[in-house]
């Protein structure tokens, strides 16, 4: 992944916490708790893992315009949290607001590392 793609990754996984993307769902045992919370809330993000095609399809435009758009979506995401009718997570199921911003949190310091940001 080149530090383009990663930016544009992050963004659509921000679009997808927020039901602004939609992805294929997928019934896994990650969907129950207390697997889920493990996941969540315990777990390191672990390196390669899968990732829904939604978010690694769309191809990285001008650089600028890109980072724009990812601090565009940390900002809808980061006013999102009195919100109550989040959608549901491909692979999680129902979540929380809690557990959607600490998801989002490990995703993009996940991400952010592997550049050594």
């Amino acid at each position: 992944m080149t530090c383009p793609q990663m930016v544009v990754h992050v963004t659509d996984a921000l679009a997808l916490y927020l039901g602004e993307l939609r992805a294929g769902t997928k019934h896994t045992p990650l969907c129950y708790p207390p697997l889920k919370q493990m996941v969540i809330y315990l777990l390191p993000m672990p390196r390669n893992a899968p990732t829904a095609r939604e978010l690694k399809a769309r191809v990285a435009g001008e650089w600028t315009d890109e980072l724009a758009a990812l601090r565009a979506a940390l900002t809808r995401f980061s006013g999102a949290s009195e919100r109550t009718d989040w959608p549901a997570h491909p692979l999680f199921g129902r979540m929380s607001c809690r557990a959607y911003g600490v998801l989002a949190y490990k995703h993009t310091d996940h991400h952010l590392r592997q550049f050594g940001v």
